[in-house]
């Protein structure tokens, strides 16, 4: 299918580029438009999560699946993080400012 979204991709990526169909989990507000990307994070499961660091992603239909090119076209910053670790995570406080990359952990009531 040629639309079809892609999970479980092998990292890391051939020429530190996010694959154009990767699969992400971005909060509706990102993908939106109505807040910037401050939060992406690469799990220990080799998933990609984006968020924007303000709302709960955890409120029932707050997130969806997306392709993280179409993230990374809005924001270029992101495809930066194509080479982002597993089981880390990039944070920043406003797209002007730039990646702090850190472990990432959840926190023991979410996860």
């Amino acid at each position: 299918m040629s639309g079809q979204i892609l999970r479980n991709v092998a990292f890391p990526f051939p020429d530190a580029r996010f694959p154009d169909r990767l699969g992400v989990v971005v909060q509706r507000t990102v993908l939106e438009g109505r807040e910037p990307v401050r939060v992406v994070i690469h799990d220990e499961e080799n998933d990609w999560l984006v968020g924007d660091g303000v709302t709960d992603p955890n409120l029932p239909g707050a997130t969806v699946l997306a392709c993280i090119s179409q993230i990374a076209a809005a924001d270029p910053a992101v495809a930066d993080l194509a080479t982002l670790p597993v089981g880390h995570a990039a944070t920043r406080d406003h797209p002007d400012k730039p990646w702090t990359v850190t472990p990432h952990e959840w926190p023991d009531d979410d996860h």
